[in-house]
This record gives C-alpha cells, sequence and structure tokens, in this order.
C-alpha cells in the first residue's frame, strides 16, 4: 500500500485520518504544520501527501506551492482536505499544485476513494 503524509494541526482530525488510512493498509506519516510538511516531503518521499490548509507557521497553500515547485518533491500528488469549501479555495489549491480537493468532514469512503484515484492517476 501507499505511504501518505498526513499534513494537519488538529491531533484529534489527524488522528481520525491515521487510523482511517492504517486501517485500509496505508502506511502513515505525519506533519502539523506546511514548514515540517515540506521537510517530510523531502526526506520520506512519500506517495501521496493529504494537505490541510489552515494551519500556523505555513499554510497548505504555500506548502503546497513549495512541494508543486521542487524538482526534487514536484511528482508527489497533493490532495487538499479543508474546512474551506469555497470555489475559489479548489482552483486557487490546484493552481498551487494540488490534485485534489476534499471538504472536512469527509467520509472515511470518499478519503479512501480520492487517495486511490489519485495513486492510480499517478
Amino acid at each position: 500500500m501507499a505511504l501518505v503524509l498526513i499534513v494537519e494541526d488538529s491531533p484529534s482530525t489527524l488522528e481520525a485520518f491515521k487510523m482511517t488510512l492504517e486501517g485500509a493498509g496505508h502506511r502513515v506519516i505525519t506533519a502539523e504544520n506546511g514548514t515540517l510538511a515540506i521537510a517530510r516531503a523531502k526526506t520520506e518521499k512519500p506517495d501521496v501527501i493529504m494537505m490541510d490548509i489552515v494551519m500556523p507557521e505555513m499554510n497548505g497553500f504555500q506548502a503546497t506551492r513549495r512541494i508543486s515547485s521542487d524538482p526534487e518533491t514536484a511528482q508527489i500528488p497533493i490532495i487538499m482536505v479543508t474546512t474551506k469549501d469555497q470555489e475559489t479555495d479548489r482552483v486557487w489549491g490546484k493552481r498551487q499544485g494540488a490534485v485534489g480537493y476534499l471538504t472536512k468532514p469527509v467520509s472515511d469512503k470518499d478519503l479512501l476513494a480520492e487517495i486511490k484515484r489519485v495513486l492510480e492517476a499517478g
């Protein structure tokens, strides 16, 4: 299965996503903010990144742009997983390099389906 980097600053949300993904057989690594996400993307080379948007230090849009524009990490697909549900947020996320966009709360079924879709498209 895939190595998934979950970038999420809420401990309870992070744990819920982690349980869902590990329950489906994926391996999980985590980052609590965008700065850590960039570092982990470079060192761990995950198969896919789940990126929150609203976080301290560096938001998910900024982190996604940095990861997507770095030749070392540009091939890693990023799925934005956020409470921001405006169409402008979706468009901006895709412009930063995200290949998927899910709005919280997201069901386990939708989350796993989106990860599968992104991995198969890669």
